[in-house]
């Protein structure tokens, strides 16, 4: 049976994230914004938070918590209510550490999850999103073909997260043509790999804060065993459940953080004599944001804790991301309306929440839980 209540362990870890957000992210927001930078200093604060580290056996150094999915969706929204950029930017060494966690082989398992028990920040990523109008995650260009014993890999990466900084990344490309989610793998990649072309750092809409490159992969060469999982493999698609669950999780993050923003706004603005939350068009524009918010953690929460239970998600992830995505759009220009000139000036950060917002749509492997 599917339980709303959260457990005393759970209330903790989402208490315990929500007051890091509120006392750390959100202050440092605008500022990180603005520069286009996160200080170390920040960083190394949501490190010593153990967020990485809780689910590595303690046999690699880690804390040897069990995986939950479902804790890992309570911190996301935490820290995306607190600041998007930063979120993804201390979420990054996940994208690499969870998928070698679960589908690694032992000799990866043994010589990279040791770095992410450290007590310094361990810099390292997954590479999904390609520069294509029609990506799919399923159908990707980049492709990984063996030769003798390694594997060449060629393509393109772009909205690669902790880009510039990392040392290792995760790149995903096509071994076998046609055959959709299972005819991909992930394969480590050093950031000193020949082949390896790291370009200039994205100049995006939103996530200012975030650094995000793209990868150039030409006559990129690895050993074979580099591929994740070895010989075997690993469950791509498995894999992008955890990503989409988790960008849900943010995007309802970022949209809580407008919701509640424009809600105390306009029960303090007052016009004609009057808080403009009094009147019928706010109060419902604000109902109607309320209301998207909670059916996208719903979905989120569904989808957590199915995986949790080892079920197949895969409908469920997708359709969450896809809802969270217009939702958290929607929610966030309809915070911009509501505070009217206000929300078109940096002096509010409405208008940061919905550029960051407005990524969600393209965003694929940027946050695991």
């Amino acid at each position: 049976m599917v339980s709303f209540q959260l457990d005393d362990e759970q209330r903790m870890i989402r208490d315990t994230v929500a007051d890091f957000a509120k006392n750390e992210l959100r202050p440092a927001a605008r500022k990180c914004d603005e520069e286009g930078t996160i200080p170390e200093e920040l960083v190394r604060k949501a490190w010593d938070l153990g967020l990485v580290r809780n689910a590595i056996p303690e046999s690699f150094g880690g804390f040897g918590a069990e995986r939950s999915v479902f804790q890992g969706v309570l911190v996301a929204e935490e820290l995306a209510w607190g600041d998007l950029s930063i979120a993804l930017h201390v979420m990054a060494p996940a994208l690499f550490a969870l998928p070698v966690l679960e589908m690694g082989t032992g000799e990866q398992k043994s010589e990279h999850l040791p770095r992410f028990c450290a007590d310094e920040f361990a810099a390292a990523t997954m590479a999904v999103v390609e520069p294509s109008m029609s990506f799919d995650p399923a159908s990707m260009t980049t492709r990984a073909d063996p030769d003798g014993g390694d594997y060449v890999l060629n393509g393109r990466k772009c909205l690669v997260p902790l880009g510039s900084q990392a040392e290792t990344f995760l790149v995903f490309a096509v071994t076998a043509r046609g055959a959709g989610y299972a005819g991909v793998d992930g394969f480590i990649v050093p950031r000193k790999t020949t082949g390896l072309k790291k370009r200039e750092r994205e100049k995006n809409m939103g996530l200012k804060a975030l650094d995000t490159i793209e990868l150039e992969l030409k006559e990129c060469r690895v050993p074979r065993n580099n591929r994740l999982g070895g010989d075997g493999g690993c469950n791509f698609l498995k894999l992008m459940n955890y990503s989409r669950i988790a960008l849900t999780a943010a995007a309802v993050g970022v949209a809580r953080a407008a919701f509640e923003y424009s809600r105390d706004y306009a029960k303090e603005r007052v016009a004609f004599g009057e808080p403009i939350a009094s009147r019928q068009a706010i109060a419902f524009m604000l109902a109607e944001m309320a209301i998207e918010i909670d059916a996208a953690r719903l979905l989120a929460w569904e989808a957590a804790w199915k995986m949790d239970r080892g079920e197949d998600v895969s409908r469920q992830a997708y359709l969450a991301k896809r809802y969270s995505a217009d939702m958290v759009m929607k929610t966030t220009d309809r915070a911009v309306q509501i505070l009217g000139g206000h929300g078109y000036i940096r002096e509010h950060p409405v208008e940061m929440w919905l550029r960051n917002g407005r990524g969600f749509a393209a965003f694929e492997g940027l946050c695991m839980v």
